[in-house]
């Protein structure tokens, strides 16, 4: 789909009800009369709206009669027989209970089904349950009129849609729309159990899955949007006439979303059973702790900021109570005040809580103190005892002086966060030096590497090595304090960020979510009489496990290898599967370039087949755009730059790459800007090893582009500065820079916020006064 500008303000914490003695289950919105809700302490309630403010809701009644925890509900509105309406509630215990809400007591006990009752929706005058016995109950006048088996295993939702049909989720992962007893479509996409269903207004079918997904569905069965963001089960789904789309899961979030991208998180403290939408906008979650909550993007109808405080207080705690910190409960950890406490011998080791963080120090038996050794992190296990890092087993908390802590380091510029071991007997700045030339980093990050290790190690005064000579460049070792080089030029400037050295990768990969996906899409051709021929074969499907088997064991990327039909297979796919289904086979293609060997066959494929990795970019950029398409084309592309075999394909074919896949940065996406403006990067490398002026100002067009735009991800707009200041230093475009005004964007990035936009707009505004 298109992307659109997100108009969006975000939901803030209107009020809360307090009532439930347990989780809230359901939520059902009583038109303008109030709210009803279930809950496993066996109770339905009902809230008012508070007449004298509109913006709250008083507890009026509370519904006992189930003899388990509540769930689904439905609303009557009023009439002849409920003259203030009343509410349907079905249970655990089987049960179809119909309440009165005038004087809040039970008219109706619907017993007929075997198991508990997972759904409910009005149809007319008729009530239509679903349940985990397979079944759908049409009730009329208080009895069982219809019953049918509408899945092989659990229904778990049932709704009526404004067409008159009704729809169905279960635990067979299908969806099926109901024309009375007859089932005229089944919906195949989900991956697992369709737990919530909801009307999206003139679109069609929201469902919500323990897939971790929330789909959006036109009623021929086509998947219109996939919103996917949970890291858990997603129970509730909810669609308002504005566009948005709420979701509640046992993350403990509630989702928004707008045109299928997530554009608020709103944390709970315990597993968010539902959500629905106010007619006025507001939006109702149900959770775990027992509290219904009102949210709203009104600035009228927000909370006192004293319980806004207390919320996020509360909130807080219920986050620090599940962290755990080497297999440990944060919660449980002593604090600072044990640091008073002197340790019993040498190399002694504690874990402390210093706010959200466990912190290990090592008792320092000569200098009678704790040395800080480092933030405490899991390692592969729940215990506390090891680090893994380059196959070898650190103990992360055990004596220093026999086995190195492991730290995570940000070395910032975009890069992913490093591991760094090392030990309290190591020299920090001999460290330092071996640790940057193996990550292949800058030396001049090395201070910084050295005042990390220091600070988090506790140490003060350290010794050098004079020994020391960069493999690269034959120069000593740097030495704050010593004496400077006499034949160095000291009117030579120096930059902090740029000229950019070396090509940035994509090499992280869910590879499990991408055979996932993949089978997903096969067994939905499957399901096809007019695409089955399409589908994999059961051959084709277990040489595609043994691809990205490979792929996953990078322990042996230099012995591995890949069959020539292994690409084959991937490009017969790419050319042969719907545009809509290809994106994880280009994901998969992704990382094959990562790997020696598949480099080689990739190579090799494309010389003797003609150019597939051409007609990749242009599915991949195909309109109507899929984003999915988009992201994965950009990210396989940047891959290439790694092996310098793809390097000429690269400058062949850079205008046809880069007009292919221009505009990316106006995507709202975050990983759509990073993966384009690290393609502009890595071609402003490459062009100025190539020394080709032409390319560069493309690329330096492109990069301003994205310098300039507005709501732009900070790590995207950095790489485009530091792709404008390699080419300005080292390629051929300075003048055609400062025609563009570089100076004005350097100056706006001098003024960030961040310190790297800041350290690099420094960089180009020098580079911009130089002669």
């Amino acid at each position: 789909m298109q992307s659109m500008e997100i108009d969006f303000q975000d939901f803030q914490l209107s009020s809360q009800l307090h009532g439930h003695q347990d989780d809230v289950r359901r939520i059902c919105v009583c038109d303008n009369a109030g709210i009803a809700t279930s809950s496993r302490d066996k109770t339905v309630r009902f809230w008012a709206i508070d007449p004298s403010n509109r913006n709250c809701c008083l507890e009026s009644k509370i519904m006992v009669g189930h003899t388990s925890f509540v769930g689904p509900l439905a609303w009557i509105r009023p009439n002849d027989k409920f003259p203030q309406g009343g509410i349907v509630s079905g249970g655990m215990d089987t049960l179809v209970c119909v309440w009165d809400l005038k004087t809040g007591d039970k008219v109706q006990v619907l017993r007929g089904h075997a198991m508990q009752v997972t759904g409910i929706a009005l149809d007319d005058d008729d009530i239509v349950s679903s349940a985990v016995d397979c079944t759908l109950k049409r009730w009329r006048n208080g009895e069982a009129v219809e019953s049918w088996q509408a899945h092989s295993t659990a229904v778990q939702a049932v709704i009526k849609l404004p067409s008159g049909e009704l729809a169905t989720g279960s635990s067979d992962s299908t969806l099926k729309l109901w024309k009375g007893k007859n089932c005229v479509r089944t919906f195949v996409g989900h991956t697992d159990t369709v737990r919530a269903l909801a009307v999206m207004p003139d679109l069609g079918i929201l469902s919500a899955s323990h897939d971790g997904s929330v789909r959006l569905w036109a009623l021929t069965g086509e998947v219109l949007m996939e919103m996917v963001g949970h890291t858990s089960i997603v129970y509730s789904v909810d669609s308002h006439i504005s566009g948005l789309v709420a979701s509640g899961s046992e993350d403990c979030s509630a989702k928004i979303w707008k045109d299928g991208i997530c554009v608020q998180s709103i944390d709970h403290p315990g597993c968010v059973w539902d959500v629905k939408f106010l007619e006025n906008g507001d939006l109702v979650t149900a959770c775990s702790d027992g509290v219904v909550r009102i949210w709203s993007t009104h600035q009228d109808r927000t909370a006192e900021p004293i319980e806004q405080e207390s919320y996020m207080s509360q909130l807080s705690e219920y986050t620090i109570s599940r962290k755990k910190v080497g297999g440990l409960k944060l919660d449980e950890l002593p604090g600072l005040d044990s640091l008073l406490v002197p340790g019993t011998s040498d190399g002694q080791t504690k874990v402390i809580r210093e706010g959200d963080n466990g912190v290990a120090y090592s008792w320092n038996m000569r200098e009678q103190k704790w040395d800080k050794i480092g933030e405490v992190v899991d390692g592969p296990g729940d215990g506390i005892k090891t680090a893994i890092l380059d196959g070898r087993e650190y103990d992360y908390v055990s004596h220093p002086s026999h086995c190195p802590p492991v730290f995570d380091v940000d070395i910032g510029d975009g890069e992913p966060t490093r591991k760094l071991p090392y030990n309290r007997s190591d020299n920090p700045y001999d460290t330092a030096d071996k640790w940057l030339l193996k990550e292949n980093l800058p030396m001049s990050y090395r201070q910084q590497v050295v005042d990390f290790i220091l600070e988090n190690t506790g140490q003060k005064t350290v010794s050098f090595d004079p020994s020391f000579r960069d493999p690269y460049t034959g120069a000593n070792a740097y030495v704050p304090g010593g004496p400077s080089n006499k034949n160095a030029n000291s009117g030579k400037p120096v930059f902090k960020h740029i000229p950019k050295k070396g090509f940035l990768v994509f090499d992280a990969a869910q590879f499990d979510g991408i055979l996932k996906k993949v089978s997903e899409f096969n067994n939905t051709l499957l399901s096809d009489q007019d695409q089955s021929q399409l589908s994999l074969t059961e051959l084709e499907s277990s040489r595609l496990h043994a691809v990205v088997n490979i792929l996953k064991d990078t322990s042996h990327y230099h012995s591995s290898s890949f069959a020539d039909v292994d690409v084959v297979l991937l490009f017969k796919l790419l050319n042969s599967w719907p545009i809509s289904m290809i994106f994880p086979v280009i994901d998969i293609l992704r990382m094959i370039i990562l790997h020696p060997d598949g480099a080689a066959k990739l190579l090799k494929h494309i010389n003797c087949a003609g150019d597939a990795l051409l007609e990749m970019v242009k599915k991949a950029t195909m309109k109507p755009e899929i984003s999915s398409n988009r992201l994965t084309g950009l990210r396989v592309l940047t891959n290439l730059f790694k092996n310098s075999c793809f390097h000429p394909w690269l400058h062949n074919h850079c205008s046809e790459v880069l007009d292919a896949f221009s505009g990316s940065y106006t995507s709202s996406s975050k990983h759509m800007q990073l993966a384009y403006s690290t393609l502009i990067l890595n071609y402003a490398v490459l062009l100025t090893e190539k020394r080709d002026e032409g390319g560069q100002s493309q690329v330096l067009s492109a990069a301003l582009e994205i310098a300039e735009a507005e709501n732009l991800d900070v790590d995207s707009r950095f790489r485009a500065l530091v792709s404008i200041g390699s080419l300005m230093l080292e390629g051929a475009v300075k003048k055609i820079a400062l025609d563009f005004e570089v100076e004005s964007i350097a100056k706006a990035a001098k003024a960030s916020k961040e310190t790297k936009l800041a350290e690099v707009g420094a960089d180009i505004e020098l580079l911009a006064k130089q002669n």
